[in-house]
């Protein structure tokens, strides 16, 4: 599993993409970069097909904690918008759509291949009773993806383009592939063609996302890798300032992507890895395809590549078969590879995969670990954060006086900017979340 959540995956907080309004389709998205990008072609696609008031809550199945909070957010769109259709998809919606079909809040179920096509919006779609309200057809049968062409994201100041979708990997703890299907990537010049239209119309960054991006081409003629896929993209659309990657697996890091991380300015200085455990025994019995020192090599060579990279990562807590010794390889790992964005969870067993079946951890055990690792990486933050004062910084403004460094760190600035804008600020103070600075000049 990869990009963002346990990769660009778990997430605390739903995103609303859109307040109610009796004529705009609302969006309440759960989990990853790539829910979030799928989440405004639904909103346009059923704004388009008039769906009028409507609100469509984009599942994650990452975690049973992550359902739970789905749930809760239909139970409460129903009580605020008593009158509105309700439409559930996502992984989680995927994977068991009977549970969601059987909410009498829910009026329609779609599938993650579903929920991309018009179609699906018109109106004599809704059916009555669950059966006939569930739109969900076998993820494993897909083999394209297509490249869903969008203007911009409403509110947001980054956009996400989706690179690559599903999974052929079988990690022991994620049941993401059966939410998303097999492995399968849009062509570059989708790529490409959509990146262009984020850009007219305003966009400064741009992060390409998937379930597992490391895995991109291997379906295309002549299988492309990811980095040959950047570096074309970087070459046709020069006018794109900055580039972002989602979660990256250690294992799949090609030549061409090394020499990017070395030379290009406009690839941020910031990587996401799904490094999931830092214990060799752990990592086997995950099935990942990295061990620990391959995840220490690739942070000192990229490092040493380029001086100003900050690593985040994905870490799980409580494992089954975990020992305290174990555990204690994990946390050690985030100062062997100075990590300091930490996506931590605690391990938790999903119905279905051989993890579940394996002899689990006490749930104290796991929280406990997890709040460790999470202390960890709050010192981490807090040290890195430190050392940027007295820098400079070029700030992609998001809100107010608010943004985000090249390095993904937060800054409050000492006067407003335009959101969307690129502006050079002087870095001043740090406290333990977030940088603060003063204004120097809009760069873009």
């Amino acid at each position: 599993m990869t990009d963002d959540l346990v990769t660009d995956h778990p997430v605390t907080d739903p995103l609303v993409n859109q307040g109610p309004h009796p004529d705009r389709v609302q969006i309440i998205t759960f989990g990853c970069r790539l829910n979030a990008y799928e989440s405004e072609v639904m909103r346009q696609l059923g704004e388009s097909a008039g769906l009028g008031e409507a609100v469509i809550v984009n599942t994650c199945a990452v975690t049973l904690e992550a359902e739970r909070q789905a749930r809760q957010a239909i139970r409460k769109a129903r009580r605020e918008h008593p009158d509105a259709r309700i439409v559930v998809t996502g992984c989680a919606a995927q994977i068991n759509p009977q549970a969601f079909a059987v909410m009498p809040e829910v009026d329609q179920v779609l599938g993650n291949i579903e929920k991309l096509t018009a179609t699906s919006y018109a109106g004599d779609r809704f059916g009555n009773g669950a059966e006939a309200r569930i739109q969900v057809n076998d993820i494993m049968s897909v083999r394209e993806t297509a490249g869903h062409l969008i203007a911009g994201f409403e509110g947001r100041s980054r956009a996400f383009v989706q690179v690559q979708q599903g999974c052929d990997h079988r990690c022991t703890f994620c049941i993401i592939p059966f939410g998303r299907g097999p492995s399968r990537s849009v062509p570059v010049g989708a790529v490409v063609d959509q990146i262009r239209t984020l850009v007219t119309g305003g966009i400064h960054e741009v992060v390409l996302s998937g379930v597992d991006i490391t895995s991109y081409g291997g379906d295309l003629p002549g299988r492309p890798r990811l980095g040959h896929m950047v570096r074309r993209l970087l070459a046709l659309v020069p006018e794109l300032p900055r580039l972002r990657l989602s979660s990256l697996d250690p294992a799949g890091i090609d030549p061409d992507l090394w020499r990017l991380i070395a030379e290009e300015p406009r690839l941020m200085p910031h990587l996401h890895l799904s490094l999931q455990a830092g214990d060799d025994l752990i990592l086997t019995r995950m099935k990942r395809r990295h061990r620990r020192a391959d995840a220490v090599e690739l942070c000192h060579r990229a490092r040493a590549l380029r001086p100003d990279l900050v690593f985040g990562a994905d870490l799980i807590a409580g494992f089954p078969t975990e020992t305290e010794a174990m555990f204690e390889r994990t946390l050690a790992l985030v100062q062997d590879c100075d990590l300091t964005w930490l996506h931590v969870f605690p391990y938790s067993p999903r119905p279905g995969t051989p993890a579940a079946r394996m002899p689990q951890c006490p749930v104290a055990d796991r929280r406990d670990r997890a709040a460790r690792l999470r202390a960890a990486g709050a010192a981490a933050v807090a040290r890195f954060l430190g050392s940027r004062i007295g820098t400079e910084a070029t700030v992609l403004v998001e809100q107010g006086n608010q943004g985000h460094t090249e390095q993904f760190a937060e800054i409050r600035l000492d006067r407003t900017a335009p959101a969307g804008t690129l502006a050079r600020a002087a870095i001043t103070a740090a406290d333990d979340t977030r940088l603060h600075g003063i204004l120097i000049r809009e760069a873009a």
